[in-house]
């Protein structure tokens, strides 16, 4: 399937995006953990995918942050029947989708993969749920907000009962554009990324592990992981760029609200667990100094700046992992290009890159009074 195209599309066309904006209004997005209502007043939350990364990272975030669940509903697939997941000192059985659509959840937070998003999400919108999708079935739709909360949470309307949470490279780039494209109107941008074996799943850590161990290896990657690079994230497309890069290009331009930014990427994944690196070029419009752009950077919620090399501190997987922030430095002008930046970005994939991300747009729909009876 061509990149970030939903089967209601026909196949690359570039998606409507909102008016392109030289200042787009922030909603405040508070960094810190909303405490909310007691468990009593909590709501019926499912978490699809519970058994999975991404799943469980979801179960202990909605913990750490005091979430209000009054019922939590992990839900797997047919074959995870008979697991628990343990959730505030208590082990929940692992309910199958039917049986999650039976307790007719407020909330559902999905991350199983599209071909089960393009299942059975509406299935739960049907009965009043609220979804927050993980997978790439609906980041394009133009019906469906594709939301960063610190960025654009005021694209979810009353109206929307199915959100989608961007890719995991996507949100922490747009987590430095937007500051800056606010301000200096970015018209280019170049990535490369260098991208954890988490993003695969389990399956791309036990390759890494195994191969390390000098064991024979269940191949996920078409090439040995350990001690290697592959500029191979996802699918080949028809234009010779993955389908990840290709999600680079269009959800940033979605999420700015701006068709002319423009976005070439290059997807590369490395033997790391800890979290996704972007090294990030970027052409502006509008003059800009330095300090002018780690005046606009430190005013964003959610994102650290960590940027003395001569100190040797910049920003790296290892100490992102586990974090929820955007970690961004080695800031500096182009040597050959007035209107150039050039910057390093890193976040833990699992948690701002899908996990923390999809519980802060649960945070903004609960603060919004979304689940008000």
């Amino acid at each position: 399937m061509p990149a970030c195209a939903n089967p209601r599309h026909g196949g690359n066309l570039l998606p409507l995006y909102p008016a392109a904006t030289t200042a787009s209004k922030r909603t405040a997005y508070p960094h810190k953990p909303i405490l909310m209502a007691s468990p009593a007043h909590g709501r019926t939350l499912a978490v699809v995918g519970a058994t999975g990364l991404v799943g469980q990272a979801i179960i202990r975030g909605l913990a750490a942050r005091k979430f209000p669940v009054k019922t939590l509903l992990p839900v797997a697939s047919a074959r995870s029947k008979g697991m628990t997941v343990e959730f505030k000192g208590q082990d929940i059985p692992v309910l199958t989708l039917e049986e999650a659509l039976e307790r007719k959840p407020d909330l559902v937070l999905l991350s199983a993969g599209g071909d089960v998003s393009l299942q059975w999400a509406k299935a739960f919108t049907e009965i009043g749920a609220t979804v927050v999708d993980n997978s790439s079935a609906w980041r394009m739709d133009p019906d469906v907000p594709l939301v960063v909360p610190e960025v654009n949470a005021d694209a979810i309307e009353d109206r929307h009962r199915l959100i989608a949470n961007p890719n995991c490279s996507t949100i922490q780039l747009v987590m430095v554009l937007k500051p800056l494209h606010d301000r200096f109107l970015i018209r280019r941008a170049i990535v490369s990324t260098y991208q954890s074996v988490t993003g695969t799943g389990q399956a791309g850590i036990d390759q890494l592990n195994q191969e390390r161990d000098g064991a024979s290896a269940n191949r996920i990657y078409p090439h040995p992981i350990d001690r290697n690079c592959l500029p191979h994230c996802d699918v080949f497309l028809e234009n010779d760029f993955t389908k990840e890069e290709m999600k680079l290009h269009h959800e940033t331009k979605k999420i700015l609200g701006d068709a002319q930014v423009e976005v070439s990427a290059t997807a590369v994944r490395v033997p790391v667990v800890g979290g996704h690196s972007e090294s990030v070029y970027l052409e502006m419009e509008r003059p800009f100094s330095v300090p002018d752009v780690r005046e606009a950077l430190q005013l964003m919620p959610g994102l650290i700046i960590q940027d003395d090399p001569m100190a040797n501190v910049y920003p790296m997987p290892v100490k992102a992992a586990d974090k929820d922030e955007v970690f961004v430095g080695r800031i500096r002008r182009d040597l050959s290009f007035e209107q150039g930046l050039h910057m390093w970005i890193v976040s833990d994939n699992l948690r701002k890159g899908a996990a923390t991300n999809a519980i802060q747009i649960a945070e903004f729909l609960q603060r919004s009074g979304r689940f008000r009876k």
